[in-house]
Order: C-alpha cells, then structure tokens, then sequence
C-alpha cells in the first residue's frame, strides 16, 4: 500500500484554484487575499507554514480565513496562533485527538467562526461546551450560531467540570 502525504511546502509549486473572483497579485508576484483554503490536502503537519505562507502573500500578518479541512492534522499547530488577525478557522474532518488542543486558540483574539466537527475530539464529553468555555468570542461553531442559551450551557458545564486553579498563599507572606 502506498501512501501518500502532502507537505506544506508544496504549496510554493502549485497554482491555486480559480474562485468565484479572479485572485489579484502584487508586483512582486504575491497574492493580495486574505484567505488561505487548503482544505482536502492530506496535510499531516503544518513545518514551515510561516515560511510558505510569507512566500506566497504579500500581506501574511492580514491573514484573517485558513481553511485546512479534512486533512489528517492530529493537533492544533500553534503556528496558527501567530496569525492575529485569524476570524474564520476551519479545521473539521482532521484527525485532532484532544480537546485540550483546543486551548492554544484563545490567544486569537478576533477569531469569531471555529469548525472541529468531524475529529475524534467531538466524541468527548462536553465537547461543545468545552470549546465555547475556552473560546467565549465564538459566534459560530461547527457551522452553527451560538445562542445565549449555548453559552449558559457552558458556563454551567464550566462550574461543574473544571476546577479552578487554587491560590496558595505563602504562609511566610503573612
């Protein structure tokens, strides 16, 4: 049987596909976009993400929708936390094993639309809630609006599951 994996550095050789409007480039050659879909690629990891990605935008740091649908990603590659201005993140149909994964995406602070759906973690319990918990600015997931009744959900499924961190005081500081 011969497998195949997709590298991100393919990226470099291949020409995008044509959407609904033409793609405009810089002078230098660079795509003037804001989106990245890199969906159905078989992408196993994201090593020199960065990298490709500054070869190919000319305005990387604006990068606000990356689309890496049903490849087979088994976490949350913090790579894509350097991306600030990071809304729209679709990563359902991976192979992503922890829910914890999860946590490495609330430094993004404008991310607003999150996809997980279609990886192990949706099985766990409190999938869901655990998500809107760590990531209250969510106004979409899975494809679907979170209503005020999901986030109280949620924050009632946050009291009842995660502990909070304890405070220890030191008894010399007295």
């Amino acid at each position: 049987m011969v497998e195949f994996q997709a590298l991100v550095t393919d990226l470099t050789s291949e020409e995008p596909r044509s959407g609904l409007r033409p793609l405009r480039h810089s002078k230098s050659g660079k795509s003037l976009t804001q989106s990245l879909w890199l969906n159905n690629n078989i992408l196993n990891d994201l090593r020199d993400f960065n990298h490709v990605v500054s070869l190919l935008l000319e305005h990387p740091e604006n990068l606000a929708w990356i689309d890496l649908s049903f490849n087979d990603l088994t976490s949350i590659d913090p790579v894509l936390t350097t991306f600030f201005n990071l809304s729209v993140l679709y990563l359902h149909g991976n192979s992503i094993q922890r829910l914890g994964e999860v946590n490495k995406l609330a430094v993004l602070p404008r991310l607003r639309s999150l996809t997980l759906h279609g990886n192990p973690i949706e099985e766990e319990k409190g999938y869901r809630q655990y998500v809107l918990c760590t990531l209250p600015r969510i106004t979409t997931f899975d494809f679907s609006g979170v209503t005020k009744a999901d986030r109280a959900t949620a924050e009632v499924w946050k009291h009842m599951n995660i502990k909070p961190k304890k405070v220890r005081i030191k008894q010399n500081a007295l």
